[in-house]
């Protein structure tokens, strides 16, 4: 299994807590794992009983992993792995009528890429009306508190790790 050297995945004790704040929300779940990397976020979705797990990654060996992954837990008719960046993702989804009940982003800490994406996510239509965004991001990125139609509703802080939620107004 051959990853990014420039991955820095969503560590354990985050992706626990992801999943404590989702209870109740992710079974049957149409879930977006956004910047996917090693898949690990959207195989625990899978894991919690997400009905679908979509993962977005454009870095070809990472999709690879991501394939392998989801073949060993035996997800690969609950996955769709695409091999796109983010932001042309979404547009695609939005033209093609897809939604999801939660959307996960983890994008490179040290870019602009969070902002980014959130605000095509705030302007398109890919969320659910009852659905939930998590962003997972460095402590020193403060984020708005809205992008579009979405509102923050809370920032949960893990050491140099905040996960932002946000839903539609």
């Amino acid at each position: 299994m051959k990853i990014s050297k420039s991955l820095r995945p969503t560590s354990s004790k985050v992706r626990e807590a992801l999943f404590n704040i989702l209870r109740g929300r992710i079974d049957n779940a149409r879930f977006l794992d956004l910047y996917a990397g090693t898949g690990a976020v959207g195989i625990e979705a899978l894991k919690h009983g997400a009905s679908e797990t979509v993962f977005v990654e454009a870095g070809r060996s990472n999709v690879q992993s991501i394939d392998e992954a989801i073949h060993k837990y035996r997800f690969a008719e609950k996955a769709r792995v695409v091999t796109k960046k983010v932001l042309a993702f979404i547009d695609w989804a939005e033209m093609n009528g897809e939604s999801f009940d939660i959307i996960f982003l983890d994008p490179p800490y040290h870019t602009e890429e969070i902002i980014e994406a959130l605000s095509a996510l705030g302007k398109s239509n890919i969320l659910r009306d009852d659905g939930t965004v998590a962003a997972e991001h460095f402590t020193k990125k403060h984020l708005p508190d809205a992008f579009g139609s979405l509102h923050k509703i809370r920032d949960y802080t893990y050491g140099d790790t905040v996960l932002s939620l946000y839903e539609k107004e």
